[in-house]
This record gives C-alpha cells, sequence and structure tokens, in this order.
C-alpha cells in the first residue's frame, strides 16, 4: 500500500518547547508527538503525526472489556549525534504480527508499521538524547477500539507509535530475584509467546511479593511443573555456567526476545558457546552453589544487558552470583550498544539510519 502521512501543523511547535530533564529514568518522560493510524471497514487509514495527548473512547471499547490490545517495544539511537539510528525494526514488525495474530487482530502492514517509526524519530530528532546509553524509547501499540460490548473480535483498531526520551530501566546496583514456585504467568497453548498487556498483568502480584522482599525482579517458572526456568518479568534469561552461555529454549509460554536473539549472535561470533535447553531450577541452584554459574544477566529493549545479584526463594534462601557484575554479560552489552549507537561496525546489517524532513 502506499503510506500518505499527514502532518499536524502544531507538532514543530511541541518539539521546539519540550526539554529534555537532566537526567533520565525510563519511560517517564513522554515525547511531545505520536504516530497514528486507524483500522475501519477492513482497511487502514493514512498515517498521522499528530501531538501526544489524551485519546477519545467509548467505555464500551473492547480494549477495556477484553484486553485485545498488543505493544512493541524499541529504540532510536541518537550518541554524539551519530543518529538517529534504528535497530532490527523488521524483527519487531514480525512479532507485532505474531501477536496480533494470536489476539484476534488485523496485521498491520509492514510499511505502515515502520513509516509510523520513522516518522516519529525524524520529526523527534531535535530532542533525543545524545549521551551514551540514552535513547528515544519507542512504544507501537494496538488497541481494539469497537464500542459493542459483545465477546468477539473487535472490527475497528486505532494504531499508536509513543515516544519517551529514556535512560536505565534499573536505578539500582542490586538487583535481587524472586523465584516464583507459586504463581504461573503463562500456561502452553495460551499468550505467553505474544507481547500484550494480559502477560504483564499476570505478573503484577509476583512484582508486588518480590518488592514487599526487598528484591527487583520475579523469575517464572513453567507453569505445568514450576521446574523450568522461563523468563522474568518482561526481559529474557541467561546464566553463565562453565564458561558457556545458557538460556531457556523458547516455547509458546517465552516472548521471543530481539535482544536475546541479538546477543546469541553476538556470543557466537565472538567465540561464546551457546546453549538454549530446558534448565531446571534446582540445577541451577546446585551449579551457583558449586561456582559452575558463576553469573546471570537479564535482557531485554528496555534492561539492554542486567547483571543479576543473586536469586532468592520466598522463604529467604538465597544464592549469591561469584561475578556479580556480570563480565560477559557486560562485555556482550558493550558490543550490542557499540553497534546500536554507532560506535562500531555492524557486521549484521542490524542497524539503519533515518531520513526525513527535519534531519534536512
Amino acid at each position: 500500500m502506499a503510506i500518505k502521512i499527514h502532518i499536524d501543523t502544531d507538532i514543530l511547535e511541541k518539539i521546539g518547547k519540550f526539554e529534555l530533564p537532566p537526567t533520565l529514568g525510563f519511560g517517564e518522560v513522554s515525547g511531545p508527538i505520536m504516530a497514528s493510524a486507524e483500522f475501519k471497514n477492513g482497511e487502514w487509514s493514512d498515517l498521522s503525526i499528530i501531538p501526544f495527548g489524551p485519546i477519545s473512547l467509548y467505555p464500551t471499547a473492547k480494549v477495556f472489556h477484553y484486553a485485545q490490545e498488543i505493544f512493541e517495544g524499541l529504540k532510536a539511537y541518537n550518541y554524539n549525534d551519530n543518529g538517529p539510528l534504528l535497530f532490527r525494526t523488521n524483527e519487531n514488525y514480525k512479532r507485532f504480527v505474531r501477536s496480533s495474530e494470536r489476539l484476534a487482530m488485523p496485521p498491520i502492514p509492514q510499511e505502515l508499521f515502520e513509516k509510523a517509526i520513522e516518522s516519529v524519530v525524524s520529526y523527534s530528532y531535535p530532542i533525543m538524547p545524545k549521551r551514551a546509553g540514552e535513547s528515544l524509547y519507542l512504544r507501537p501499540l494496538l488497541i481494539a477500539t469497537d464500542n459493542i460490548m459483545s465477546v468477539r473480535p473487535s472490527l475497528e483498531y486505532r494504531f499508536f507509535v509513543l515516544t519517551s526520551p529514556s535512560g536505565d530501566y534499573f536505578s539500582s546496583a542490586t538487583i535481587g530475584v524472586l523465584i516464583e514456585r507459586e504463581q504461573s504467568r503463562a500456561f502452553p497453548g495460551g499468550i505467553g509467546f505474544a507481547k500484550t498487556g494480559g502477560n504483564y498483568a499476570a505478573s503484577l502480584m509476583a512484582y508486588k511479593k518480590a518488592k514487599e522482599l526487598g528484591l527487583s525482579q520475579t523469575l517464572w517458572l513453567d507453569a505445568l511443573e514450576h521446574k523450568y526456568i522461563e523468563e522474568l518479568s518482561g526481559m529474557n534469561f541467561f546464566a553463565i555456567i562453565n564458561g558457556e552461555l545458557h538460556t531457556p529454549e523458547l516455547n509458546d509460554t517465552i516472548l521471543e526476545g530481539v535482544t536475546r536473539d541479538s546477543l546469541l549472535k553476538l556470543a557466537n561470533h565472538n567465540g561464546i558457546k551457546v546453549v538454549e535447553r530446558k534448565m531446571a531450577i534446582d540445577d541451577l541452584l546446585r551449579d551457583i552453589k558449586n561456582n559452575h554459574c558463576t553469573e546471570a544477566f537479564a535482557c531485554g529493549t528496555a534492561a539492554v544487558v542486567t547483571p543479576l545479584t543473586f536469586l532468592q526463594d520466598a522463604n529467604g534462601d538465597r544464592y549469591e552470583f561469584q561475578n556479580q557484575n556480570a563480565p560477559i554479560g557486560m562485555m556482550l552489552k558493550s558490543k550490542l550498544l557499540d553497534i546500536q549507537e554507532g560506535r562500531s561496525s555492524d557486521p549484521f546489517g542490524w542497524t539503519r539510519k533515518v531520513q526525513g524532513a527535519s534531519l534536512q
């Protein structure tokens, strides 16, 4: 389809008045513009770039009642005015389509998805952070807007791309992780592999429990036996065992992370043996005690690579990693950020520079 883009005349004024705060958390600051398109009568509308602000929906919209919504997370980089650079957006698009199919939503055309991202990045260029480790976080979002309360897939949808100038996801240097042995986030045959709000809602009670124990995150186990490691809430899990990089093999209850896949390819490229397998939690805990497992880290678009300090059971039993600064994980993070931020060559062809009206 040929994408027509309508530019709201107010967006340049909004961008001109926007000021970055001196320090950036993650997702705490909303960018001043967004992209929007609608799906009605079986067709997608033109793309609009408009000021960020409230939207109007009926209280009966299906997104509120049946959780028909999906989203993505990716970043644009402008380290030292070297951008803006986008990273593997085709992989985010593929996952967006997989999620939409599982939620019975119409797949968005790739050209519309990519143009929306490129447009908001292009116009947001003047307000993009330039320091290492900071970026313009991008949130593509698709919601069901039918205002009929019958239980069926919506016939109307609205697509957005939101922005947030962002820094580190975690503010603490100590990341303690609760091993969740009772609750379950996702079941086989369900929606665990889709990036949809319901998956995150299912993790919030465990997040609250972890916080009450003074911990930062939750490590989920499989729902059938509570035996095998799956992922953290919103992040994939890696461990270094006997010098090898181990991670749970993908199934339909684990999100297929773009950062996860990138780290696996980088590890192979740098001569590190990669092992994707079913990982029993009790085996891992023995490996930590015996110092066979020397480090572990979480990864994701928001977290990038974050070393884990220890794992803990709800009864207080703690399993600390020998190398709490995760030297192998941080080496992979450095190589990944060097590619994403344009400081090194990109042997994989993962990055591309955005061109646009505001970059002339």
